[in-house]
């Protein structure tokens, strides 16, 4: 049986999220090893060591471990019971616009200068939120890419704002990316889909329409969404499949998210609306 197991959770070309399980049987140096592109780990449970060179790195929940692409690393696992790690790769254009320029490494690939940082109780939060989501399949593209983004960033740490755009400015970009979801209120979008539609990356959108509208924007789709479902109800006697057209993964899905937008399921809405 092999020794490791990766489960992949998501992927667009922004960001691709990884569930990693190692069982550990071997306890000296692995073979050396390369990562294709530069990722960041996030151990939830057991313990590994990373080898680079001299340096070594102890990869447990309190710390996030920088996988460098095509820097060569060993693993070994001085503690018996493997480890298990969610493992993001983001777009390198995304990463620096994340990360501070201080923590990278001049070059024409993207690389940290250390191999490991420590997190928080908050950060370990939003990592296991974003892998039970991700594993329930109830999460979806824009959530958890919202998400991977805001939990990169707290890891990271601060990093320089872009450059100023005027208060119209903000407005006029989130007021096209409002245009954007209605166009298609049902689609399972994209931050990277959105962004291109409205001509700025990723990660400027999502911190930008929580800085003006309050709330992240896959909770404002999703809120959009759910206002159809309220218009719609009296339209289908198949919830599921009013679920599926409105774009959730499932009818679970789409009754937890009406449930906890509006306090009842979708069928008690239909009955105490006299719509059945």
């Amino acid at each position: 049986m092999s020794e490791l197991s990766v489960h992949l959770l998501h992927e667009t070309p922004a960001l691709a999220v990884r569930d990693v399980l190692c069982s550990g049987s071997c306890r000296h140096r692995s073979p050396t090893e390369y990562a294709t592109a530069t990722h960041l780990a996030f151990a939830y449970r057991g313990v590994f060591m990373r080898h680079v060179g001299k340096s070594e790195a102890v990869g447990q929940a309190n710390q996030m471990i920088f996988f460098n692409s095509d820097e060569e690393y060993c693993i070994s696992h001085p503690v018996e019971g493997g480890d298990a790690c969610l493992s993001l790769r983001v777009a390198d254009d995304l990463l620096c616009e994340l990360a501070p320029a201080h923590q990278l490494a001049r070059g024409s690939v993207i690389r940290f200068r250390q191999q490991h940082r420590g997190i928080d109780s908050q950060s370990q939060a939003m990592a296991a939120l974003l892998r039970h989501r991700l594993v329930r399949g109830v999460s979806e593209p824009l959530e958890s890419e919202t998400l991977a983004f805001a939990l990169i960033k707290r890891s990271l740490g601060e990093c320089p704002s872009h450059a100023s755009v005027t208060r119209i400015g903000c407005k006029k970009i989130v007021d096209r990316a409002k245009l954007v979801l209605a166009a298609d209120v049902s689609r399972r979008w994209t931050l990277a889909e959105i962004g291109q539609e409205v001509g700025v990356s990723p990660v400027y959108l999502t911190q930008l329409f929580r800085q003006v509208e309050g709330v992240p924007l896959y909770r404002y789709h999703l809120r959009l969404r759910l206002s159809q479902a309220l218009h719609m109800l009296g339209c289908y006697d198949d919830l599921t499949a009013l679920g599926l057209d409105l774009g959730f993964s499932s009818h679970s899905h789409f009754s937890a998210a009406f449930r906890q937008a509006y306090g009842q399921s979708p069928l008690s809405f239909q009955r105490s609306a006299g719509l059945r």
